[in-house]
């Protein structure tokens, strides 16, 4: 918690930092320079890492870094519009020596690219960021794939550029869940989280540019891309680079590996759901323990379901419906669990239970075949639900057969005469 103090301090006087005059005009030896960081393993928001670009001309006492990644968390209902993909980001300006400063104190690597732009273009992209950098335009409605720190940058640079920008191809194919996959794979709690709530759609293959929303990505395109003025002219987008800050393991590391991942605890919260729907087989009725546990384990994975369709029906994130996680992380499991406890609802939960056994059924069978890359834990999380679901309606089949033996058992006797 202490290190975040001094990084948060920067971030917020950063916002209050007076803007570059656009007025000044640069002189020909000014350099612009896109900034790239390397992920920072103390906060979820920093593993993708982070892109800047920075106007220098020491003639005119230029130092400015162009920064899209600040975000007000004190804004009203910040945390329902973040939920809803209503957050807004800043465009804030810095100094270099202040950014190198922050990058510097979390221990996160800092490439510096100067891009290749001639002295009217350097002077339009300066004058275009300062304008962007106004209170009155920094705000922006950001959008992770689409619209971010990375993409912005991007933008402001082909839009400022002699020509066209071709970019090199990247060596595979390849979708945003497997570059979100890349970034976070040291966290197998926060890749499962995204893989929950990130739709189908992320799942189709991406081109070049589209992959630019992950700054590293951004910053090894441009290190290949070739500017095309005319059908002579071509030359590199980049016309240098070095490692301004070097990464500090000590400092900025991924966490340690953790045993309890998603899948290891699905295969526990699944053998303990063995055990319980074996020992409730034995004893042939529904006890307090097993209704509790039902209640539990529902009303836990229908607390995800809300969550889950707040962010399908309601969210303007992208990418999130369809998403095939619904059929079992839904907001019915939600309801059932309040109903396990009603009596008079017993026919809806028998109805419950069997459509969610058949749906199950045909989930698991079929799971290889979904499109959409789930976790591997949802095959267990899955199980555990079909497993309660088929174990009920085993036994409540079993008690109705029994009752009805019994009728017809007394309905004989009675027309014995015994």
């Amino acid at each position: 918690m202490k290190q975040l103090i001094p990084a948060a301090l920067i971030l917020l006087l950063s916002l209050f930092v007076p803007q570059a005059p656009a007025q000044v005009q640069l002189n020909d030896s000014a350099k612009i320079s896109l900034l790239t960081s390397s992920p920072w393993y103390g906060a979820v928001y920093a593993y993708f890492g982070h892109t800047a670009i920075h106007v220098q001309d020491d003639s005119t006492g230029v130092n400015a870094v162009f920064n899209y990644g600040y975000f007000d968390s004190s804004q009203p209902n910040f945390i329902y519009r973040f939920v809803r993909g209503e957050t807004d980001y800043i465009l804030g300006v810095t100094t270099y020596e202040d950014f190198l400063w922050e990058y510097g104190y979390k221990g996160q690597e800092v490439v510096v690219q100067e891009l290749n732009l001639s002295p009217e273009k350097k002077q339009q992209l300066y004058e275009a960021l300062s304008l962007n950098a106004l209170p009155e335009n920094r705000e922006y409605r950001y959008n992770f794939f689409y619209d971010n720190c990375a993409t912005r940058p991007r933008n402001m640079v082909e839009k400022y550029t002699n020509g066209v920008i071709n970019y090199p191809p990247t060596p595979q194919e390849q979708t945003y869940r497997d570059l979100l996959h890349e970034c976070v794979s040291a966290n197998p709690w926060l890749l499962f989280g995204i893989d929950l709530v990130i739709g189908s759609e992320a799942d189709r293959t991406i081109d070049v540019r589209e992959k630019m929303f992950i700054p590293r990505y951004l910053m090894d395109s441009f290190d290949g891309a070739i500017v095309q003025e005319n059908d002579t002219l071509r030359y590199p987008l980049v016309q240098s680079r070095h490692v301004a800050l070097e990464r500090n393991v000590e400092k900025n590391h991924p966490n340690t590996a953790t045993l309890f991942t998603p899948f290891v605890t699905a295969i526990v919260l699944l053998l303990l759901t063995l055990l319980i729907s074996l020992f409730q087989l034995i004893k042939r009725y529904t006890t307090k323990f097993t209704l509790l546990y039902d209640t539990l384990l529902f009303g836990l994975v229908g607390l995800g379901g809300v969550v889950l369709s707040f962010l399908m029906f309601f969210s303007v994130h992208p990418a999130m419906i369809p998403n095939w996680n619904f059929v079992w992380l839904n907001i019915f499991a939600f309801v059932a669990a309040f109903l396990f406890w009603v009596k008079s609802a017993k026919n809806v939960v028998y109805f419950y239970h069997f459509i969610n056994f058949a749906v199950l059924t045909l989930f698991l069978l079929f799971w290889w075949l979904i499109p959409q890359q789930l976790p591997t834990a949802t095959i267990p999380l899955a199980m555990s639900l079909w497993v309660r679901s088929g174990t009920t309606l085993f036994i409540w089949r079993k008690k109705r057969r029994d009752k009805k033996r019994f009728k017809s058992s007394s309905y004989y006797k009675a027309g014995w005469g015994q």
